[in-house]
């Protein structure tokens, strides 16, 4: 106190607030980067181009803010401008930075995690696998930690309707295609199989209505398996991941909770990673 006043304390060193007036430009800031990224997410596959009118009107924002985003991300090549019709569309900096992604990224290298999780959560074996002609071929497996364990080799391949991993494929195919690889399946093991093709269609068909496969020891003895299909933008499947294990673990009281849970899962992993970027991740798989 001097002279009668209390004299404000003085800030200490590194537990000084930021200043109103910085807040605010970092606010506006981030608001900016929002506004933009808002933009760029308009453009569809079903609508790739857009006016800017369109664009304004689609992201609630007024058409002075959008063509002054505009202008900053066409001079950053992230969108480009049709001079002819005045149209917006994404940019081929995009390509460049797709190609950057897809440099080291393989199916079963970037699925990983989720095995990892689904393997430690259930504890039992987690396997990947894509269609190859009438076979599955399996790309990643996690064995279970437990001491009685069924694990497929990676690079194994197995007929595809005798598995979960291949009738969850097949579930959503189109018939003749199915048909013919079950006619392979049949040429292939003659005396595996007690069904008939109808009866196999049958059971794809409960497979699609449900979400997921049911093999109950139907390639091999004791050995149970439910799997779930992983689909890219058009709803087509392009991966399984199986949940396998002895017929006296995954019973078949246990396999329909199962099943959800892996339906759930597959459905949150082609959203996460988005339809258009898992077929991309596939296709390289299979050019490997």
């Amino acid at each position: 106190m001097r002279g009668g006043v209390v004299c404000p304390p003085h800030p200490q060193k590194g537990n000084a607030s930021p200043r109103p007036e910085r807040r605010f430009v970092l606010s506006q800031s981030v608001r900016a980067v929002e506004r933009a990224l808002d933009i760029l997410l308009c453009f569809t596959r079903e609508e790739p181009t857009r006016s800017l009118t369109q664009i304004a009107e689609s992201i609630h924002m007024s058409k002075t803010t959008v063509h002054r985003l505009l202008a900053t991300l066409e001079n950053k090549r992230f969108i480009t401008r049709d001079k002819g019709t005045g149209l917006y569309r994404l940019g081929f900096r995009f390509i460049e930075m797709a190609s950057l992604v897809l440099q080291d990224v393989e199916l079963h290298r970037w699925a990983l995690p989720y095995l990892k999780r689904l393997s430690s959560e259930y504890g039992e074996t987690v396997d990947l696998s894509i269609l190859d002609g009438s076979q599955v071929i399996y790309l990643e497996v996690i064995e279970s930690p437990q001491r009685v364990k069924i694990a497929a080799a990676v690079g194994q391949h197995l007929p595809a309707f005798y598995t979960a991993s291949g009738k969850a494929l097949l579930a959503y195919l189109p018939e003749e295609q199915v048909k013919k690889i079950i006619s392979d399946n049949l040429t292939e093991h003659p005396n595996h199989s007690p069904i008939s093709m109808p009866e196999m269609l049958t059971d794809l068909r409960a497979t699609a209505e449900r979400g997921y496969a049911i093999a109950e020891q139907e390639y091999e003895q004791d050995i149970n398996a439910v799997a779930a299909a992983i689909f890219d933008a058009d709803r087509r499947p392009i991966a399984s991941i199986a949940i396998v294990g002895p017929s006296f673990r995954l019973t078949r009281d246990r396999l329909p909770a199962l099943g959800e849970s892996l339906r759930k899962i597959t459905q949150a992993i082609s959203s996460e990673v988005g339809g258009v970027a898992l077929s991309a991740i596939v296709a390289k798989t299979r050019n490997h």
